[in-house]
């Protein structure tokens, strides 16, 4: 019984990490488009973004995680603090790359739906230069494993579960580790479901450009508190 209570608490752990307001806001930001679009693409860029930077956060965290308490090795406090500023970083790119696609209209996500498996990607160009079809990014993922840097030092260590799990079975370790990052992904694609609905609605489309110039000012703003702090 003692084990399911640790592996429920590790899932609700990582369904709260994966609720950070560093990672939402990330993922709005990536979502951001300097197009209009129809509702049904809107949706699939945020549902695609969400997944994509779910799966770069949980898997880096939990692999890097994993690998470091199995070979027994510890990181530096300098890199938690270091991907700290990088996370505030990206936040402040990521807006002011937001910000000026809305203006300018050259910087815009693209959904494929008509292909067997619907996608999302990022176009850093204006519309007339629409790379080939089979030139897909992915920068979600890539960022969502960036942001997972500064996290991977404390999960290596066990912080989020307590210092009593010290002595625990290696097996246990593993199995905390591996299902926290499970949480995360829950969490992230339930908050991509959820941006995907907003951005489908009608009053949001009225709101236009609005509401994008919103989502990347305050991508600068949290970035920059992010880097202050931390």
């Amino acid at each position: 019984m003692d084990i399911v209570i640790l592996l429920a608490t590790a899932l609700f752990l990582g369904f709260l990490h994966g609720l950070g307001a560093d990672h939402l806001m990330a993922i709005a930001a990536l979502t951001v488009d300097g197009r209009v679009q129809s509702p049904g693409a809107r949706r699939a860029r945020a549902l695609g973004v969400a997944t994509r930077f779910a799966i770069g956060h949980a898997l880096l965290l939990s692999c890097g995680a994993g690998l470091l308490v199995l070979i027994g090795w510890s990181i530096p406090a300098v890199v938690e603090r270091g991907g700290e500023m990088l996370g505030g970083a990206l936040l402040v790119i990521m807006g002011v790359v937001a910000l000026w696609g809305i203006f300018s209209g050259r910087v815009y996500g693209h959904t494929h739906a008509l292909e067997a498996r619907p996608h999302w990607h990022l176009h850093v160009a204006g519309p007339d230069h629409h790379r080939a079809e089979t030139a897909h990014s992915h920068l979600p993922t890539i960022i969502g494993a960036a942001f997972a840097i500064s996290s991977l030092r404390a999960l290596a260590m066990l912080t989020p579960f307590g210092a009593r799990l010290d002595a625990a079975p290696l097996p246990l370790l593993l199995s905390l580790i591996t299902v926290f990052a499970v949480g995360i992904l829950i969490s992230m694609s339930l908050f991509g479901v959820a941006l995907a609905r907003v951005l489908s609605t009608h009053a949001l489309a009225r709101i236009g450009t609005g509401a994008s110039f919103l989502v990347g000012a305050s991508s600068v703003i949290l970035g920059t508190a992010w880097i202050v702090t931390a």
